[in-house]
């Protein structure tokens, strides 16, 4: 007998095994038509809601660089310094300036004990001690005022230590170790958070994307895999926004748990733009002999199998169905092994 016959003749043969079994044996599934929402895939971009630039307060040469593009750094912590080799110098003029004005100070407090003395024996005058006095009180306010002066320099000295303002992620470092920078210039930029999803989807969705709206995340990567988009995160559409941007509309989505995903990293997303009636029974109801899927029917005179061409997986309830096609109507009763 040849070959194609023999499979011919098994295949009839398991056809007929399928068809001669009851419905009584197992459980009954009624087929009724779901409305479920129209995905479609599109890109969506990590970005943060707040990104905190991380300044030099004083002008100088980097001597030292702590960070990296990417380092994870808290808030506080030191990152770059800033030296300026002018500061030193100031710091050393300020030092002399203090000693000379101490002199003074001292010669002044000489002066008035001896005016006090010279007025207290009757040998000096009324006007002498006043000017004394006088002379003494301007030289304490210049030593004041120089220490003043000094303590400024020393905090500029300070400023030189750059911190990072913010718990987060550094984004980028525009300077290298040596360069001279000047005061208010960027050392990196850093992302605090939160993260969300930037969406730009084409015009002829604008009516379908609503605020509110659950959306799937891919897992990482820009590739599908074989069976689709596979969902890794569950997320909510919070902001549409109201302005087309070159044909494109512009919507944010929060996710939980892309606090590890790169700043501007693309992926995945699937989003409801539209609803369509399907018919989806549980997976375990349908069989496959010989490469075409079956559902057994439930009919007044018994068990029937009926070929079906498969569609999607979809979600009912918070279970799992899988699409009909072809092969089932709204009403029909199926088997459940």
């Amino acid at each position: 007998m040849h070959r194609p016959i023999l499979r011919f003749l098994t295949a009839a043969l398991a056809g007929a095994a399928i068809a001669g079994a009851t419905a009584t044996e197992a459980g009954e599934f009624i087929v009724k038509a779901t409305t479920i929402p129209e995905m479609k895939a599109v890109f969506g971009q990590v970005e943060s809601r707040i990104v905190v630039p991380a300044r030099a307060r004083i002008g100088g040469s980097v001597r030292e660089l702590r960070i990296s593009q990417g380092d994870e750094v808290r808030e506080g912590q030191a990152i770059a310094v800033i030296v300026d080799d002018k500061l030193a110098l100031q710091l050393n003029a300020a030092d002399a300036k203090v000693e000379a004005l101490n002199s003074q100070l001292a010669n002044a407090r000489v002066q008035l004990e001896r005016a006090q003395q010279l007025r207290a024996s009757g040998a000096g005058t009324q006007v002498n001690l006043d000017q004394a006095k006088m002379q003494f009180e301007v030289a304490t306010n210049q030593v004041a005022a120089a220490k003043a002066e000094k303590t400024v320099i020393e905090q500029s000295a300070r400023e030189g230590t750059v911190f990072a303002p913010a718990t987060g992620r550094v984004l980028t470092v525009p300077v290298t170790l040596g360069s001279v920078i000047l005061p208010g210039e960027d050392i990196s930029r850093i992302a605090p958070g939160p993260y969300y999803l930037r969406l730009s989807l084409p015009e002829r969705h604008a009516g379908e994307i609503t605020q509110g709206s659950d959306v799937l995340v891919g897992a990482r990567g820009l590739s599908t895999a074989p069976d689709g988009l596979p969902a890794a995160h569950r997320g909510r559409i919070v902001k549409v926004y109201p302005e087309i941007v070159d044909g494109r509309v512009i919507a944010d989505v929060e996710v939980q748990g892309i606090g590890d995903y790169f700043v501007n990293e693309r992926t995945l997303v699937s989003i409801p733009v539209g609803k369509r009636e399907v018919l989806a029974v549980p997976p375990q109801a349908i069989r496959t002999m010989h490469g075409v899927d079956y559902v057994r029917l439930v009919t007044p005179t018994g068990g029937m199998d009926v070929a079906v061409i498969l569609g999607e997986a979809v979600e009912e309830d918070g279970q799992s169905r899988t699409e009909i096609l072809t092969g089932l109507h709204d009403g029909d009763r199926i088997v459940l092994p």
